[in-house]
């Protein structure tokens, strides 16, 4: 997620909101791209403690120095791109929670689900969105179900991560909720993309 979010994210920012000027510094994804593979090789290695939480917590600082250069507050007026900058701040948020957790202050579930349900869904639910209305010819545009999809999955993320932070004697209903705000946001997009992906392009050409 890190690396294809790194390559498509500023690039889709660009041509899809005029003016943002959203920016790559090599040094930083040096930085970044380094922290997150020692980051993985620590945990491939089971190490653990404070340098662990140290890297983390760096590794959290960098992704969201580059998440910053993307300027993501000028992309609210156009869902198809805030989408992906959501879900990517959810990866700083993972990195900085997984620190917390490795420090024993936070449950380590907290980090893994900002990382699958936010980061991940929402990276997935922007990508397929944006991919069914290029691949079948259609505006890059995002109309009022895909917001709904979006907005749906994050709350689910959200739900998921937060609520048993603050109330662990609610985890169980926290999780259900979750879980049907998640999935009610991909079976809003299976609704919707269904006719279109089932038909052939609207301009006819194949594929």
């Amino acid at each position: 997620m890190v690396v294809m979010a790194g390559r498509v994210v500023p690039m889709f920012t660009n041509n899809g909101v005029p003016g943002a000027q959203a920016s790559r510094r090599p040094w930083l994804e040096k930085v970044v791209l380094g922290s997150t593979l020692a980051l993985l090789a620590c945990e491939g290695l089971r190490l653990d403690g404070l340098p662990l939480a140290l890297l983390a917590g760096a590794c959290s600082a960098a992704n969201l120095m580059r998440w910053l250069l993307w300027q993501p507050l000028k992309t609210w007026r156009t869902p198809l791109v805030w989408v992906l900058h959501l879900a990517y701040l959810w990866i700083p948020v993972h990195l900085l929670m997984r620190s917390l957790a490795v420090m024993g202050l936070i449950p380590e579930t907290a980090a893994t689900h900002a990382l699958t349900l936010g980061a991940m869904g929402g990276l997935i639910i922007g990508m397929m969105t944006r991919t069914a209305l290029g691949h079948t010819a259609r505006p890059l545009k995002a109309a009022h179900g895909d917001v709904v999809s979006y907005g749906l999955i994050a709350a689910g993320a959200a739900v998921r991560v937060a609520w048993p932070l603050l109330t662990p004697a609610h985890t169980d209903f926290a999780v259900l909720v979750s879980a049907a705000l998640w999935s009610a946001g991909f079976a809003t997009y299976a609704v919707r993309y269904w006719p279109m992906l089932t038909q052939a392009r609207v301009d006819g050409r194949p594929g």
